[in-house]
């Protein structure tokens, strides 16, 4: 990857009050928490699209939180980046290629220490100007603090970094050690004005994204308009409302009915039609097993889950064949996926024997496993459950289905991890949208990981070693940590990598990526011509 050398450019700050909303401010209101914007609606038929000034988007669920340090969570990042907040640099999901955003420069001599330059003539959606200020404020919140944010354990894990603004217009990141890929650790962070609380976490973001927050009416509706003093290009839809269906069929009916032009998480089983768009989506299915107690603490056991899935039958009868049966966590295409690895085949034989002869040892094989799953995550999740649920117990395992919406299954996912009767097998689905293995191996398998379970020392080394590598030798050593991971930790039982579908009426112009279903850039929308 190239990288342009840095300028240095002198600009004056600004100074100015922020209003970012605090969680425990917002829960004192249920209504219309920023100033609304009018929002246009029509109920035109056969998806022939909405209001000519109103783009309207409806997801599988609620956004348990707007705030920009948590929007690596696929349900706040979908209305979050790239569209009311932005990074310094962003990721092109078609090419894999770093582009300018707030920064439009950025190198490194050493891989230690980066130096950005700042876009300057950019303003907040307070009308604020945007400067390093904000930027160094941005990492020292969501990497450096104690505030706890998703994306500290999900991109940097304990490290810290060292931010120092030269002046307005130029800062420089330092690693605790060389980080050949910070500008692309960087582009998970969305950047916040440098007033936003360092202790508590914001409900409703400012931003310098094309569109700014109007309206979140709890339960109901999230709407937005485009930003008069946006630096960019302005957007084709001055407004968008966010309204959210659990039932895909729903969803999809919204689309060929008229009264929705974007709907997410589809499925052709929804009827969709014509107006359904597949698109690769980077996700990867997979169980997560811990193994803090029996019987999943028994590696047997563990080998025994990943015999006993039907994966070839899972993919044609629930998704169509339209997805992939999956070796590991992250799909071809990402730096470090092994293409040599061959999924477990289905041997339900070799399953009982397995749970047999760690029962035999005395491992109580009895002792009861809650299979947790997120309602409406994606389609036909209600049914996976059941049937892994139905193909664990074959295996001679006790398991329990626990359906759960996405607050509750988020305190299962991510550290620290709640407790529970019974071992914990969660359904995950992990997208890789940066491209690289690091993003998955460093929460996903380190000891320590945010949403890893366990590991081993060996594995933890082994991470560590890829991770400081470039090239062809990074390329090698993360191949490495998933053939280890599968022979000697075993935490996942990997099911498919997906295939994602859009609903998309007729009166507007979209093309989605793999980036679609984590960050919705509404930007990129068009009526249709």
């Amino acid at each position: 990857m190239t990288f342009s050398l840095p300028r240095t450019v002198t600009a004056p700050k600004t100074a100015r009050p922020h209003k970012a909303m605090s969680l425990s401010a917002a829960a004192l209101s249920t209504g219309v928490l920023l100033s609304g914007c009018s929002v246009a609606n029509s109920e035109n038929a056969e998806g022939s699209g909405g209001a000519s000034d109103t783009l309207r988007v409806v997801l599988q669920q609620e956004p348990p939180t707007l705030e920009p340090c948590e929007a690596n969570l696929t349900s706040t990042g979908v209305v979050d980046r790239s569209t009311i907040t932005e990074p310094l640099v962003e990721r092109n999901p078609t090419s894999g290629d770093l582009e300018p955003k707030l920064a439009t420069e950025w190198s490194s001599e050493d891989d230690t220490t980066w130096t950005f330059t700042l876009r300057e003539g950019v303003t907040f959606h307070d009308g604020s100007e945007f400067t390093a200020e904000d930027a160094a404020a941005t990492i020292e919140r969501a990497v450096n603090s104690d505030l706890g944010c998703n994306v500290e354990g999900y991109v940097f894990g304990d490290d810290d970094l060292e931010v120092e603004v030269v002046d307005d217009t130029t800062l420089e990141v330092t690693a605790p050690q060389a980080d050949p890929i910070l500008p692309l650790r960087l582009s998970f962070l969305e950047v916040v004005p440098s007033e936003t609380s360092m202790t508590e976490k914001v409900r409703e973001p400012i931003g310098t994204g094309p569109y700014q927050l109007d309206s979140w009416q709890a339960g109901q509706n999230i709407t937005v308009s485009a930003y008069d003093d946006y630096w960019g290009e302005q957007p084709a839809f001055p407004n968008a409302r966010y309204e959210w269906r659990s039932e895909s069929s729903v969803r999809a009916a919204m689309i060929t009915s008229g009264e929705a032009d974007i709907a997410t998480g589809l499925s052709p089983e929804d009827n969709i039609g014509d107006l359904g768009v597949q698109y690769p989506n980077n996700e990867t299915v997979a169980i997560r097993m811990h193994a803090d107690e029996p019987p999943l603490d028994d590696i047997r056991v563990r080998k025994a889950v990943n015999y006993a899935l039907d994966k070839e039958g899972i993919v044609a009868s629930l998704y169509g064949g339209r997805d992939e049966v999956a070796a590991q966590l992250v799909p071809e295409g990402v730096v470090g996926h092994n293409e040599d690895l061959e999924p477990w085949p289905f041997d339900l034989e070799e399953a009982k024997k397995l749970v047999a002869e760690a029962k035999a040892d005395g491992v109580d094989t009895d002792a009861p496993i809650s299979l947790v799953v997120r309602t409406a995550q994606f389609p036909k999740i209600e049914e996976l459950g059941q049937v892994l649920r139905e193909q664990m117990s074959q295996a001679g395992l006790n398991v329990n289905l626990k359906m759960l919406e996405t607050s509750q299954h988020l305190t299962y996912q991510v550290r620290p991890f709640a407790e529970d009767d019974g071992n914990i097998a969660l359904l995950i689905q992990h997208g890789n949208q940066a491209g690289d293995a690091a993003f998955t191996v460093e929460q996903y398998m380190l000891s320590d990981g945010a949403q890893s379970s366990f590991g081993t020392p060996e594995l933890d080394a082994m991470i560590e070693e890829a991770g400081n590598a470039t090239g062809e030798e990074r390329q090698a050593a993360y191949e490495e940590v998933f053939e280890y991971q599968n022979e000697n930790v075993t935490q996942f039982a990997h099911i498919s990598h997906q295939t994602g579908m859009l609903g998309k009426s007729a009166g507007i112009e979209y093309e989605p990526n793999s980036s679609s279903g984590d960050e919705l850039r509404l930007a990129e929308i068009r009526p249709a011509q």
